[in-house]
């Protein structure tokens, strides 16, 4: 094949995908903030992807606190600045660690769920039955999830944040000897808004690209078990690809000067 053509085969194919994802998330949106609701299925995927997820986000912010904090203790040794541990934590925890891992681990457990679940109804023909029975699938399936990502994932980043500054303070007091009056007076008089806000932003903002790829690759999977599979396994990878770029952008956007 001329490498000219195969280039451009390339190109139409992204430019395909590109512009049914756009038309799909428009779809979403349109029906996410227009009646009708459906509150218990909202509900219900709020618990799921809120109340279910702690445990994984837990252990995942308590354990990147300590290591940072051993870490920042580790090179700030060498210049005498071990006082800045505190700030170091809470800043890198509230404004990137928080959201960023608490993103990627979800989009492992919720988005790689959500394909799988509307993946297997989309193969057994179950959202072409909905469509018969005169209900809309985007407004049935799709909508109540991206509510309940955007929803749960910054009471989730707000979880992760306490969790991962709680690790490091136990490493800086119990480990490196660290005055606990005084650790935590530095967390607390270091921590702006701004930081914590921007934090809930990104979350927000994951939640949506999480649930919206886990929705987009398992509505539109096809052929079979291992349409799903591959549905899933897109949902994981895309979602996380997109948090690295967003968090990017987000944090150009609130802190670049």
């Amino acid at each position: 094949m001329n490498p000219l053509q195969a280039i451009g085969r390339v190109v139409l194919k992204f430019l395909e995908t590109t512009g049914r994802l756009i038309t799909f998330m428009s779809l979403s949106l349109s029906h996410a903030v227009r009646p009708p609701f459906y509150p218990r299925i909202i509900f219900r995927q709020m618990i799921d992807i809120g109340y279910y997820s702690l445990p994984v986000v837990g252990l995942t912010a308590v354990f990147a606190g300590m290591v940072l904090a051993l870490q920042s203790y580790t090179g700030f040794s060498r210049f005498s600045a071990e006082g800045a541990i505190a700030n170091v934590v809470v800043l890198s925890i509230t404004r990137e660690l928080g959201p960023v891992l608490a993103g990627l681990m979800v989009a492992g457990r919720i988005g790689a769920s959500l394909a799988a679940e509307i993946g297997t109804m989309r193969v057994t023909e179950q959202i072409d039955a909905l469509t018969t029975l005169s209900t809309n699938p985007m407004k049935y399936l799709v909508a109540p999830r991206l509510i309940a990502g955007v929803a749960m994932f910054p009471l989730l980043v707000i979880v992760a944040d306490v969790i991962g500054v709680f690790g490091g303070y136990l490493v800086a007091v119990y480990k490196l000897g660290f005055n606990p009056a005084n650790y935590l007076q530095n967390t607390w008089d270091f921590l702006t808004a701004e930081d914590v806000n921007s934090g809930l932003v990104k979350a927000a903002v994951f939640g949506f690209i999480v649930t919206l790829m886990g929705c987009y690759h398992g509505y539109n999977s096809k052929g079979g078990a291992q349409g799903v599979g591959r549905a899933t396994t897109n949902a994981v990878v895309s979602a996380c690809i997109l948090i690295l770029c967003s968090d990017y952008i987000l944090t150009e956007m609130f802190f670049a000067k």
